[in-house]
C-alpha cells in the first residue's frame, strides 16, 4: 500500500489527518494543499461509511480516527440519511489557485 508521508512522521501525519478530519466535518468544505486533501478522502470515505454502518463498533473506530467526539456525533446523526442512496465518491475537490508563498498547489475538498 502506497501513500504521502507528506513530510512527517507517522504520529505527526496522523494528528494533522485527524485534526484535518475534524474541520472537514464540522464546515463540511476546507481549503489545503492537493496532496494533503487526496489523502484526506480516503479517511473521510471511511469514516462516512462506518457512519453508514451506524453500530457502536463503528462509533468507536470512527472517534479513534476523528480527534473530536463531537464531530462524531454529528456524522452518526446526520450523514447516514443524507447519504443513504450513494454507494461512495461522498466528497469533492476543486483545484483553486497556487498559494503565493510556495506555490502549492491548493484546493477545496468539500463533502458531496
Amino acid at each position: 500500500m502506497s501513500y504521502r508521508k507528506l513530510g512527517r512522521n507517522s504520529g505527526a501525519r496522523k494528528a494533522m489527518f485527524r485534526s484535518l478530519l475534524s474541520s472537514l466535518f464540522k464546515y463540511e468544505r476546507i481549503e489545503t494543499t492537493e496532496a494533503r486533501a487526496k489523502e484526506l478522502r480516503k479517511f473521510a470515505e471511511k469514516v462516512i461509511t462506518l457512519a453508514k454502518r451506524g453500530d457502536l463498533s463503528a462509533r468507536r473506530q470512527a472517534i479513534n480516527l476523528v480527534a473530536d467526539v463531537e464531530v462524531v456525533h454529528k456524522v452518526f446523526e446526520e450523514l447516514p440519511e443524507k447519504y443513504s442512496e450513494r454507494a461512495g465518491g461522498y466528497t469533492r475537490i476543486y483545484k483553486l489557485m497556487p498559494r503565493r508563498g510556495d506555490v502549492a498547489p491548493m484546493v477545496i475538498i468539500e463533502l458531496v
